[in-house]
């Protein structure tokens, strides 16, 4: 499969750039906004199989259950919740915890690559003063092996799987042991953990993760097929973006190395951005719908810097609450506010003045995503004050 998965369209305006020899071509940060909606399905919903855009776009966060059916909601054009649940039971998709040492969910096969390429990220936690108390003075061999007997063959759940380690190495907190042990062997949450119905985390059962893959990972990190396939996805980018995403770090010497196989642009102040030399550059006036996105969407946490979506106002607004998930939604191309679930009722924050138009378009969005959100019920919007 090409990881340049955009194409030209009669619905979709591009433009095209080549390398001219000379200087970078410069894309304005509003091209980089278009550029990033037509890569990640957000400017026109599109007719693709879920496990298909969950591969294209590398991972999709999923720190809480409902979430990514939201995200997967506002890209496809005729998703349902059991569509996720399927893939998850046939193990089609895992969640686990990958990129930004967060929990994604991920195409089976490519967290055999993904996870060892962001594993050396992962692996100082387990010397981080937060598990000092459960890993000082513990025989690190033995425990790892500890672990592995009582998951080969199972699928325990976290909390049975701490009392347990507890029993065997007394005196450290269970959850603490859980989190270390998932740091030695990578491990995968069971189905359920993922089942739509749920906005905050419930129990989570966790299996060995070749055992669920059925075959083993990678035996190193891949650090340019990471490259590429976020570049099909969220780029054009610098290596800081790259590494924003993965939560790695020193891909600026892989970009070197794969320079010449790469296009090389420019933002507007200057800054080398790297592309898939036959990936689609958008039309700045590619045409851009609201959307709602979900807490935690990866199209608004995927670079360093996230002015091609969210300004940085706007940015410094959630900044004390944004590790605890902020839905938000894009007028214009752009981050415009938040939004909330209220039972059965949607309550949009603007953060900007709406126009009559901008408001029509958040209502019928809104009626669109309420069966989803309410089945069953009457649902409505709500727009509150601007917030200046």
């Amino acid at each position: 499969m090409s990881f340049a998965l955009l194409s030209k369209s009669r619905t979709e305006p591009v433009l095209d750039t080549f390398d001219n020899g000379l200087m970078p071509e410069q894309l304005s940060l509003r091209t980089l906004n278009r550029t990033l909606l037509l890569r990640q399905r957000l400017n026109e919903r599109v007719d693709m199989p879920a496990a298909e855009l969950i591969r294209h776009l590398v991972a999709v966060q999923a720190q809480e259950p409902n979430w990514p059916y939201v995200g997967l909601w506002s890209r496809l054009s005729d998703f349902r919740p059991d569509e996720l649940s399927v893939l998850l039971e046939d193990r089609t998709i895992v969640r686990a915890t990958t990129i930004r040492r967060t929990v994604h969910l991920t195409d089976a096969q490519d967290y055999r690559w993904l996870y060892p390429t962001v594993r050396p990220a992962i692996q100082p936690t387990l010397r981080s003063v937060h598990l000092r108390n459960a890993t000082e003075g513990l025989d690190i061999s033995e425990f790892t092996s500890a672990g592995k007997e009582l998951l080969t063959g199972a699928t325990v759940s976290r909390r049975d799987l701490g009392k347990l380690l507890a029993d065997r190495f007394p005196g450290r907190a269970p959850r603490d042991l859980v989190h270390a042990l998932g740091i030695i062997h990578p491990l995968v949450h069971h189905a359920a953990a993922g089942a739509w119905g749920a906005w905050r985390g419930r129990s989570v059962s966790v299996s060995l993760a070749e055992e669920v893959l059925g075959a083993p990972l990678a035996d190193g990190p891949e650090p340019e097929m990471l490259v590429r396939r976020y570049l099909a996805a969220y780029g054009p980018a610098t290596a800081a973006d790259i590494q924003e995403f993965a939560g790695v770090t020193r891909l600026g010497s892989v970009l070197n190395g794969m320079r010449s196989s790469l296009r090389v642009l420019q933002d507007d102040s200057g800054r080398e951005l790297f592309d898939l030399p036959d990936a689609v550059i958008a039309d700045p006036d590619l045409p851009a719908p609201v959307r709602f996105l979900p807490a935690f969407d990866n199209s608004c946490l995927g670079h360093r810097d996230r002015r091609r979506i969210i300004g940085d106002q706007d940015r410094a607004r959630i900044a004390k609450i944004a590790s605890g998930g902020v839905p938000m939604y894009l007028v214009d191309g752009f981050v415009h506010g938040r939004w909330d679930l209220d039972g059965s009722t949607i309550r949009v924050t603007p953060w900007h003045p709406l126009t009559a138009g901008d408001a029509d378009a958040l209502h019928a969005e809104a009626e669109r995503l309420l069966p989803l959100l309410a089945p069953g019920e009457k649902g409505k919007l709500v727009i509150e004050r601007v917030v200046a």
